[in-house]
């Protein structure tokens, strides 16, 4: 079973895809949100012969909802209403966060660190596509494909 998963954000979506087996979560790419959003994440899901979709709950420190919560409730339906498929919602907590440590150590051992962080833009999709790869993942590890 291939999954997509989705960091929804105002602004940015970040898109991660599973491997064929549903064990592995990779950095795909990210999308403008706007109004032709839901049209180019199905052309995606069509491409790469999606099954289910799961997006990040997003939670604030007590555990509570937060303010975007609305908006991704909205797109989740939307989004299940167009296209048919079933849609997880997996809790997420500062996974922007996790993202930006793990882009920064990764930068840390390459010359690439300073050609990559000349554009901030860059930095936030990178960080947009590995929230999302995290999210993923962890609803993969908790269906029981932990490596």
């Amino acid at each position: 079973m291939k999954y997509l998963g989705i960091d929804f954000g105002s602004k940015r979506i970040g898109l991660a895809i599973s491997d064929e087996n549903g064990r592995l979560a990779f950095p795909y790419s990210v999308v403008s949100n706007d109004k032709n959003i839901l049209t180019e994440i199905e052309k995606i899901i069509k491409n790469e012969k999606v099954d289910e979709v799961v997006m990040g709950e997003s939670k604030d420190f007590k555990g509570e909802p937060n303010k975007i919560m609305t908006a991704i409730k909205k797109f989740k339906g939307e989004f299940e209403a167009k296209t048919k498929l079933k849609v997880w919602l997996e809790p997420e907590f500062m996974t922007s966060v996790q993202a930006d440590r793990s882009i920064i150590s990764r930068r840390s051992d390459t010359k690439s660190h300073q050609r990559s962080i000349k554009r901030q833009e860059s930095k936030n999709e990178m960080l947009d596509a590995s929230a999302a790869t995290i999210i993923l993942q962890s609803f993969l590890d908790k269906k029981g494909y932990m490596i």
